[in-house]
């Protein structure tokens, strides 16, 4: 087996072992890994089983939960606690992880841990509701996501891929999305004030998104969308559907 191949297979068995045991330490997973992966060959690729909640680490906060390369795809994630976890370049194609918390965690004074999404893959995936402030998903595959509902207040999305993602009713609030691919992404009722779209391609005019004089628009949409939008509080404002105004419920900020 080459390092190559060691290190994707120890990814693997990370995954299928905090699935199977999600309480185990941290620390005692990665060394369960790797044991394995020093003395066995490749398990063959199996569905993950359903998983019970990822808790908080007994350890300290640095024995985060490392999922890095992970194959977690079609995974039962729903509710599960992934504040600590690392999962840069896992496999979460059509996962469940619905109500799931991702936000930024405490380590303690003065330092904070994000969830690490960089890279990952989320296409399909189901993120309703899931609590995602603070977490990196730069270039991550979002595409086809069911992101409804998601907070994702200070997200960091730059280049991320987006095509035809769910975003209605997602807080977006001060996100990073510069660069990212948002064709054919719903964005009706999203929060997007303050979020930073400069350099975001494919984007049409986002009908029924919120937004505030902070939001950052790339330069072919800034115009448009000023006079396709109407005041709905003081200093928000909301892109029309059909040319008009939806409604003018205040809206909180």
């Amino acid at each position: 087996m080459t390092d190559d191949e060691r290190a994707e297979h120890a990814a693997r068995l990370r995954g299928l072992l905090y699935l199977a045991c999600p309480d185990a330490p941290a620390w005692a997973i990665a060394s369960t890994a790797e044991a394995i992966t020093q003395h066995e060959e490749p398990l063959r690729e199996a569905s993950p089983p359903v998983a019970a909640h990822l808790v908080r680490p007994r350890q300290s906060g640095t024995d985060r939960l490392d999922l890095n390369g992970a194959y977690l795809t079609g995974a039962d994630l729903s509710r599960a606690n992934l504040r600590w976890a690392k999962l840069c370049r896992a496999d979460l194609s059509s996962a469940n992880l619905s109500d799931a918390d991702l936000s930024r965690a405490n380590l303690g004074w003065a330092e904070l841990c994000r969830a690490d999404l960089n890279g990952a893959d989320l296409s399909g995936a189901d993120l309703r509701r899931a609590d995602l402030r603070w977490a990196e998903l730069r270039r991550a595959d979002l595409r086809r996501a069911d992101l409804r509902w998601a907070d994702l207040r200070r997200a960091d999305l730059r280049w991320a891929e987006l095509r035809r993602a769910d975003l209605s009713d997602a807080v977006l609030r001060r996100a990073d999305l510069s660069g990212a691919n948002l064709s054919g992404v719903n964005l009706t009722r999203a929060n997007l004030s303050g979020a930073m779209l400069t350099g975001a391609t494919n984007m049409r005019l986002p009908t029924g998104a919120i937004w505030n004089w902070e939001t950052l628009w790339p330069a072919n949409l800034a115009s448009n969308v000023a006079e396709h939008s109407d005041q709905v509080s003081p200093g928000v404002y909301q892109v029309r559907h059909g040319g008009s105004s939806r409604d003018r419920d205040a809206v909180q900020v």
